[in-house]
């Protein structure tokens, strides 16, 4: 039994549109952050500073509708310190993208240091001993690298990401235009 796909069927038309929007979006996001790194960042940190402005919202309404007491006070406390981290990040959004950077960059530098730490604990669980200790090194300097310059190692990232955007963007697009074809 031989299966045909018309290139007319609703639903075959539905799948090469969602692959080439999303394409086409991943090409242009990372587009956007090769040639406008720091807008482009500059942009994401803003994302997260309305979505911080609109949890404070939420946490005021769950607040206000609230029963109990001290349970109302801490939603509207903790809605109000959300919506005063927002705004505070909008007054200097380019401060903040940079604060945000390094607080990225220190981060996967800690979590690098960990990863490699733990990896020696599974040293007596299996083979590859010497691709073990090798990783973890190698896991341990990076992030001991990175702590030491977590705003370079977070361009670093986010130039990468831009590239990988662009990379798979390109194949998004590609899969669109030949999925559902016949060989």
């Amino acid at each position: 039994m031989t299966t045909s796909t018309s290139s007319g069927t609703p639903a075959l038309r539905a799948v090469r549109t969602a692959l080439a929007v999303s394409g086409a979006i991943s090409l242009i996001v990372g587009l956007l952050i090769l040639l406008w790194p720091g807008r482009s960042a500059q942009v994401a940190v803003a994302i997260i500073a309305v979505y911080v402005i609109i949890a404070g919202l939420v946490n005021i309404g769950i607040g206000i509708f609230f029963r109990a007491g001290w349970a109302r006070i801490g939603y509207i406390v903790l809605g109000l310190l959300f919506i005063a981290a927002g705004i505070f990040s909008f007054a200097n959004l380019a401060a903040t993208t940079v604060w945000f950077g390094v607080f990225i960059g220190t981060l996967v530098g800690i979590l690098w240091i960990i990863e490699g730490v733990v990896s020696l604990t599974t040293l007596g669980h299996g083979s590859g001993r010497g691709w073990t200790i090798f990783f973890a090194i190698i896991s341990i300097v990076a992030g001991i690298v990175l702590l030491f310059s977590p705003l370079l190692g977070a361009v670093t990232l986010f130039i990468l990401i831009g590239a990988s955007l662009i990379v798979l963007g390109v194949f998004q697009i590609v899969r669109a235009i030949q999925f559902g074809k016949v060989a």
